[in-house]
């Protein structure tokens, strides 16, 4: 998420509860140790993070809005090229932070409405779904997001950092107007004006359910899971699958799970093999005091890393054994990397799509003044070989790459070769 289009400027009034210079100072310097001493992957860090805290501190003794220091903080901590980084603004500043109810997605590094949620603005402005975005507040849409989103996406991976960027480039202070210019393909541009009216505190009427699944006449199910973070995906799928008897190929949509808990993504996987198998390794900062009077490495080189493990077979359920086939995107993070990685290690099928957002870990939550906190991830993860996947992503086997065309066409290529690989009884072309 982002904001865009707020000035970089005190504003001429002072909200309640606003944060004092000295809170904000504490809030910089406790995410900078915060990160310095936890945060799990410096070696991809390239930014000086000493100097980002001097130059922070300095900001934070302006006179300045929550918003503008949020947006500030924000900066700060993309640095750390973390995926699953952010900032927690309090909720009441979550009230004032909103989007337009569009969603956005990005083909071929273009901005495309793909769908919207009806309210009366909606019904008035009558955006169609497939339109391209030309222009944000009359700025060509890549300079827009280039300039005004990308510094505050926090992102292991270019491509990640890219989506993330259009998926929130409407966002800003609640009640204000964009206007766009937006084209659909073989029409003419025309304006659209739509306001920021959904806040963070609200929930999002376009995000798509954690489980859903689709079949076809020829006993091929499509399990779609958007998200791992809670258990109920593990019941769920229970109850849609008591057995596999009907199923003859099974594909598991990951695109757009980027969140959750390892322990749930391992359950999944439990019952798609009939061995077991490993999982992820990890390791976490050690950080050791006496080596800085030594002149050694500190926590930054030092890890705390235990043995592999493995995950059994569950018992309490039958196990599917069938061709199988799982999609990623860049967007697939957290536990859904954890899975892919166990899956290919297991040999179990064929993982399609594109390269994920290389940001598995566990994270970790810190409190900042006033209900405001930060949280990263203090874990790094790895193949069960030790293979690195941190900022690079789990490579697909078979490499499909969306494209405007297929956008525009209704078609989905990475499913369809899925439906194919299943088709030739899991051999790869």
């Amino acid at each position: 998420m982002c904001l865009v289009g707020a000035a970089l400027a005190p504003p001429r009034l002072v909200r309640a509860q606003q944060l004092t210079a000295t809170e904000r100072a504490h809030a910089v310097a406790a995410v900078w140790s915060e990160a310095r001493y936890n945060f799990a992957s410096w070696d991809r860090v390239r930014a000086d993070w000493d100097s980002a805290l001097a130059a922070n501190l300095r900001l934070a003794t302006a006179p300045q809005s929550d918003l503008l220091f949020y947006r500030r903080l924000r900066r700060f901590v993309a640095m750390l090229g973390d995926g699953r980084a952010a900032v927690l603004a309090s909720p009441n500043l979550r009230s004032r932070i909103a989007r337009p109810p569009l969603l956005l997605t990005s083909v071929e590094r273009r901005p495309f409405l793909t769908d919207f949620a009806e309210n009366d603005e909606m019904r008035v402005a009558r955006p169609e779904r497939g339109a391209e975005i030309l222009a944000v507040q009359g700025l060509p849409a890549e300079a827009w997001i280039r300039d005004s989103v990308l510094p505050e996406i926090s992102a292991a991976t270019p491509a990640d950092r890219w989506q993330r960027a259009v998926a929130w480039m409407l966002e800003g202070e609640r009640g204000t107007t964009l206007q766009l210019l937006v084209r659909v393909r073989g029409s003419e541009p025309r304006g659209l004006s739509v306001t920021r009216s959904f806040s963070l505190n609200d929930r999002w009427p376009l995000e798509p359910p954690a489980f859903a699944v689709e079949s076809s006449p020829n006993g091929t199910t499509v399990v779609h899971i958007g998200s791992f973070a809670d258990d109920d995906i593990v019941r769920q799928f229970d109850r849609t699958f008591p057995d596999f008897r009907a199923v003859q190929g099974l594909v598991l949509d990951l695109r757009r799970a980027s969140d959750g808990k390892t322990e749930y993504a391992y359950q999944i996987l439990a019952r798609l093999t009939d061995q077991p198998f490993a999982a992820v390794r990890w390791k976490t900062p050690a950080y050791r005091a006496a080596f800085r009077a030594w002149n050694l490495a500190d926590s930054a080189m030092s890890w705390y890393a235990p043995a592999a493990g493995s995950v059994a077979p569950r018992s309490d359920h039958p196990a599917y054994a069938g061709p199988l086939a799982v999609l990623a995107s860049s967007a697939t993070g957290g536990a859904a990397e954890d899975f892919l990685a166990a899956f290919r290690a297991a040999r179990r099928g064929a993982i399609i799509g594109e390269p994920t957002a290389g940001s598995a870990g566990d994270l970790a939550t810190f409190a900042l003044p006033k209900g405001w906190g930060v949280q990263f991830c203090v874990t790094q993860h790895a193949f069960p070989d030790g293979t690195a996947f941190a900022g690079v992503g789990v490579r697909p086997d078979i490499l499909v790459v969306p494209t405007v065309d297929a956008l525009l066409a209704g078609t989905d290529p990475a499913l369809e070769q899925a439906l194919a690989y299943l088709a030739r009884g899991g051999e790869r072309p």
